[in-house]
């Protein structure tokens, strides 16, 4: 499946059929792209006691990441389409528990709060000073603003912000953004794929967020991925927390999540490399 360019293996494991010792190798093997599925990373859809069903999400290279946010919008199309889940659900991810609604092809999540927010950031990348703002919206990321998206050093400073000493361990994942009016043009850098995908709707979600508290846009924005595809987020930014830090609620992503093809598997794609 793909969610604006974020493509996924989607796979119903309610009865499980793979080990989990092998869930790293197996991961790596079929996100290879060209010599064998290729995606971005693997979903797998899990029995729960406690919502409509659960997931395991991993990078395509192993790792196990808290949360998606294309891949959520993913798998709520698949499990409705399957018959796993109503049109409104519940399922629960490492970062907590996510509800999903399913319009034909359109998919809107509600996200977990954001945390961690680090506004203004000034790191040295290579020398050269540089303003980093910091959300974690169910996985870290970093936003940078820039004033040419296509020029954008997506690879070279996603890559160094990235395994920054600054957010270490766990690493970040890495937003550049241009403002036009109220919508943003964002590519992203993303940690466990190690290279630009066509799209990040968790990026996305921090990005909107950054930027409305710099007071660039005001929500819903819309959002226009890497691949042309476009996402809209919906939150209320309006209160304060406790600390005095702006207290964001109510998050919403919502865009298209489509299905690509279904298949057999073949021995020959677990071909280690």
């Amino acid at each position: 499946m793909s969610g604006t360019g974020n493509d996924f293996i989607i796979i119903d494991h309610r009865k499980p059929f793979i080990d989990k010792a092998d869930l790293s190798d197996f991961v790596r093997s079929v996100c290879q792209r060209k010599i064998s599925v290729g995606a971005d990373g693997l979903i797998l859809i899990e029995e729960s006691e406690k919502a409509d069903f659960s997931w395991t999400f991993i990078n395509g290279d192993g790792s196990i990441a808290e949360m998606c946010g294309n891949g959520a919008r993913c798998a709520a199309r698949f499990a409705h389409e399957k018959g796993i889940a109503p049109e409104k659900m519940r399922f629960l991810t490492l970062a907590g528990e996510i509800e999903a609604e399913v319009t034909g092809g359109l998919v809107k999540i509600r996200l977990t709060p954001p945390t961690e927010l680090k506004p203004g950031l000034e790191v040295d990348i290579s020398g050269t000073p540089q303003t980093i703002h910091s959300l974690n919206t169910g996985v870290p990321h970093a936003v940078i603003f820039t004033d040419n998206i296509k020029s954008a050093p997506v690879i070279e400073v996603g890559r160094t912000v990235r395994f920054h000493d600054l957010f270490q361990p766990a690493g970040t994942n890495v937003n550049f953004v241009q403002v036009t009016g109220n919508e943003l043009h964002v590519r992203t850098y993303e940690r466990g794929v190690e290279d630009e995908t066509l799209a990040c709707g968790t990026g996305a979600v921090a990005s909107a967020i950054i930027a409305a508290l710099l007071g660039h846009v005001t929500p819903p924005v819309t959002v226009t991925t890497s691949g042309g595809e476009q996402l809209l987020i919906h939150f209320d930014a309006t209160g304060r927390a406790g600390n005095g830090q702006p207290e964001i609620k109510k998050v919403f992503l919502e865009g298209p999540a489509n299905f690509i093809y279904e298949g057999r598997l073949g021995e020959e794609a677990l071909n280690k490399r």
